[in-house]
């Protein structure tokens, strides 16, 4: 797993990529065939919040290692199999509260301690995730806003960890034009509208990016419908 944005390195205990924000370190791991990313932020009084309990329950439960041991809660970007496969086991070993998108939240394999809506803060310790609500990829699909502390290398820029709603290139699969519509211009609206170009994009699979890689590239999305 790579990533070509400055400010990451390799974790010598492992293939996670470790991104330093100052007082909050993101660690990156791939944890299937399928590419999926698992995030894991953990903030410096030792609170840890995983994004995407996708596969593998080892490694990720390695990975909460990695940080601190200590896991306060798994929110699930939306509710396709591959992004929680092992959530159960994850949220068994840690005691983990279980977050996702209200209309994905029954769809996930354990129940959902909090249904989390557009517009809503997830705490945990000192770490404060804004939830942006992205429908079409499916209906609960939820993106994560952290922004960087002021000890960071760019105090206030905003990290968005995205699922599936928003990769290099264009937003998530959809099934029909309706979902295409909705996505777009909740990406539109809820992202390009109000972040700037430095703003770093964490997707559910493959290479970071930044809003201003993709931001040229928009009218090109809408106008091929995916």
């Amino acid at each position: 797993m790579s990533t070509d944005l400055p400010g990451a390195h390799v974790s010598p205990g492992g293939p996670s990529v470790v991104h330093d924000l100052g007082a909050v370190t993101v660690r990156k791991a791939s944890v299937s065939a399928q590419d999926n990313n698992a995030y894991l932020l953990t903030a410096p009084d030792g609170a840890q919040v995983l994004v995407d309990a996708a596969d593998d329950a080892p490694r990720l439960l390695a990975l909460v290692a990695e940080g601190t041991g200590r896991l306060d809660a798994v929110v699930t970007t939306h509710q396709h199999w591959d992004h929680h496969r092992a959530l159960a086991d994850v949220v068994a070993a840690t005691g983990a509260a279980a977050l996702a998108g209200a209309p994905d939240a029954p769809a996930l394999p354990v129940a959902v301690d909090r249904a989390l809506r557009h517009g809503d803060e997830v705490a945990a310790g000192s770490l404060s995730l804004e939830i942006i609500a992205l429908r079409g990829h499916t209906p609960g699909s939820v993106a994560l806003a952290l922004a960087e502390p002021d000890d960071g290398p760019r105090p206030g820029r905003v990290h968005l960890f995205t699922g599936d709603s928003l990769f290099p290139g264009g937003v998530g699969r959809t099934t029909s034009p309706e979902d295409f519509r909705s996505l777009m211009t909740d990406v539109v609206e809820r992202i390009f509208e109000r972040y700037p170009d430095d703003t770093r994009v964490y997707p559910g699979h493959g290479d970071d990016t930044t809003l201003g890689r993709e931001r040229p590239h928009l009218e090109e999305w809408w106008a091929r419908g995916w």
